[in-house]
C-alpha cells in the first residue's frame, strides 16, 4: 500500500473510531437520562418544594417584603439541596402597591362588580371616578375610535380570550391589558376596564402588568371577571349611559430591591460552559403563586438536584430563579446586563413557567448543525409523550431575554388547556398542582439537562434567533 493510501486509510479508521466513541458516549448519556426519568417519576421533592414555597412564603409580589423572604427561602433551600455557588444577584425596580378596589354600577341597576387592579396601574383620585362607559368588542375597535372621542368616559374593552392547548389565545388577549390603558388615554378616557385575560368563569378577575406609553396620561386600569364583563355588557344593552364608579388606591412607590437567586451543579470537564434552567420566584399577590411560578421553581431545582445525585455532568447546570418577572422580565434583563461578557459560555437555556400541564412538545432554537443532538434528546423523551416541534424557540419567559442575546434555547410546550383558568387569580393555589404531571415535567427537565450538559461539542445559537411561540 502506498504511503498516501496508508495515510487516508489511517485517517478513515481514526474517524470511524471517533464516531464509534461518540456514539457510545451518546448511548451512555441516553441510558443515564432514562434512569433519571425513572427516578423523577417517583420523587416527592418537587411537591415538597412548591408546598414549602407557597405555604411558608405565600404570594410574592415583585419588590415586596414577601419576595425578599422568598429569596432568603431559595438561598437556604438550594444550599440544603447541595447546590454550589448559591448567591443572590440584586437589582432594583419601581415598586407597586395594589391597594383596594371597588367597581359599582349606578341606577337604575345598582350593583357591585368583581374586579382587580392591573399591575403597576395608578389609582383613581380620592372618591373614585364616576362616568358613563363606552364598550368596545375588541382592542382594535378601541384603536379605531377617534382621538378625544372618550373624553369624560370610561373605556371598556370586552375582548374574549380563546382557549387553546398551547395558550396561544393569551398573546392576543393580553394586548388589551398591556397596551389598552395608553390607547384609551390617547382617546381621552378617564379610566380603562377590560374583560380579564383568562378563560374561566369562576368570578375571579385576572391581574397582570400593564405598560404605560410615556407620551400619554397614566389612567387607572382594572380587569373585570369574565362573569362581570358579561354582566356589564348586558347592563349597557339595557341602558347605554349607565354610570360606573371606579375607586382604586393602587400606587407606584419608587425604587425597591429585588434579585435573582442562582445555584449551580458544577461541571467536570467544561465547568465554564453552562446549561441554564430558569423559573421565576415572584408572583402576583392574588393567589399564592403555585402554578405561576412555584411549580417552575420546583421543576428546575428538582431536576438539577436529581442530576447531581446521579453523577457530575460535563458542563455546569445553573439554576436561576429570576426576580420580578411579572412586571416585565426585569430580573432577566438585569441578568443579561450583569453577565453580558459571559453570554457566549451559555450553551443552552430553557425555562419552566406554565404550571404543571404535561410537556407534549419540544421546540429548538439552535444551530442547524446541532439539531441531531437535540433529536437524540427528543428520542429519550418520546416515551413521556413529548413530540417534535418547531425549529425555533425562545426558551420561555425570562430566558427569552437570554436567547435574544444569543443563547441557544429549547422550549418545552406544556398542555395549557386550563392554565388560563387560574393564571393571575386567587385560584392560583397549591391544590391546583397535579403531582403526577409535576413529576412528568421534572423527568423531562432532568433528562434534558443531563444530555445537554454532556452533548459533544455543546450547542450553538441559530443563524436567525426567533421570538417563537
Amino acid at each position: 500500500m502506498k504511503k498516501r493510501e496508508k495515510r487516508i486509510a489511517g485517517n478513515l479508521l481514526a474517524g470511524l473510531a471517533c464516531a464509534a466513541l461518540a456514539h457510545s458516549a451518546l448511548a451512555d448519556d441516553a441510558a443515564d437520562a432514562r434512569a433519571l426519568i425513572k427516578k423523577a417519576q417517583g420523587t416527592d421533592l418537587g411537591w415538597q418544594t412548591v408546598e414549602s414555597l407557597t405555604t411558608e412564603i405565600g404570594p410574592r409580589l415583585a419588590g415586596s417584603e414577601a419576595e425578599a423572604r422568598a429569596r432568603a427561602w431559595a438561598v437556604k433551600r438550594l444550599k440544603a439541596l447541595g447546590f454550589a455557588n448559591v448567591h443572590v444577584e440584586p437589582f432594583t425596580l419601581e415598586g407597586w402597591h395594589r391597594g383596594e378596589i371597588s367597581v359599582r354600577v349606578g341606577a337604575p341597576y345598582p350593583q357591585r362588580l368583581v374586579a382587580t387592579a392591573l399591575g403597576r396601574s395608578v389609582g383613581t383620585p380620592v372618591g373614585g371616578i364616576t362616568a358613563p362607559v363606552v364598550r368596545f368588542t375588541t382592542l382594535k375597535d378601541l384603536k379605531d375610535a377617534p382621538i378625544g372621542s372618550l373624553k369624560g368616559k370610561i373605556a371598556f374593552v370586552d375582548e374574549i380570550m380563546t382557549r387553546t392547548q398551547e395558550g396561544m389565545g393569551y398573546g392576543v388577549a393580553v394586548q388589551k391589558r398591556a397596551a389598552g390603558p395608553s390607547i384609551a388615554a390617547e382617546r381621552g378616557a378617564l379610566a380603562l376596564i377590560i374583560r380579564s385575560a383568562g378563560t374561566d368563569y369562576h368570578r375571579n378577575a385576572h391581574t397582570g402588568a400593564l405598560r404605560y406609553d410615556d407620551a400619554q396620561p397614566r389612567i387607572p386600569a382594572a380587569a373585570l371577571s369574565n362573569n362581570d364583563a358579561d354582566q356589564l355588557a348586558r347592563l349597557l344593552a339595557l341602558k347605554p349611559d349607565i354610570p360606573l364608579t371606579l375607586n382604586m388606591s393602587s400606587k407606584r412607590i419608587g425604587q425597591v430591591p429585588s434579585g435573582n437567586v442562582v445555584g449551580e451543579i458544577p461541571g467536570s470537564d467544561y465547568p465554564d460552559e453552562v446549561v441554564l434552567l430558569g423559573a421565576h420566584l415572584d408572583s402576583w399577590d392574588e393567589g399564592t403563586g403555585a402554578i405561576d411560578d412555584g411549580t417552575g421553581v420546583a421543576i428546575v431545582t428538582t431536576a438539577a438536584k436529581l442530576v447531581a445525585e446521579h453523577g457530575q455532568p460535563k458542563r455546569t447546570i445553573r439554576v436561576v430563579l429570576f426576580g420580578a418577572e411579572e412586571p416585565g422580565l426585569i430580573g432577566a434583563k438585569a441578568y443579561v446586563k450583569a453577565h453580558k461578557d459571559e453570554m457566549g459560555k451559555i450553551i443552552m437555556v430553557s425555562e419552566s413557567d406554565f404550571g404543571t400541564g404535561r410537556v407534549w412538545r419540544m421546540n429548538t432554537g439552535i444551530a442547524k448543525e446541532d439539531e441531531a443532538k437535540a433529536d437524540a434528546i427528543l428520542h429519550v423523551l418520546r416515551p413521556l409523550g413529548v413530540l417534535p416541534g418547531k425549529r425555533e424557540a425562545s426558551g420561555g419567559s425570562d430566558v427569552s431575554v437570554l436567547s435574544a442575546a444569543g443563547a441557544p434555547a429549547v422550549s418545552f410546550t406544556q398542555n395549557g388547556w386550563t392554565y388560563f383558568d387560574l393564571h393571575h387569580t386567587p385560584d392560583d393555589t397549591l391544590d391546583k398542582v397535579n403531582k403526577d404531571d409535576l413529576n412528568q415535567n421534572i423527568a423531562v427537565y432532568a433528562a434534558f439537562a443531563w444530555m445537554a450538559a454532556n452533548a459533544q461539542g455543546g450547542f450553538h445559537p441559530p443563524a436567525h434567533p426567533s421570538s417563537e411561540e
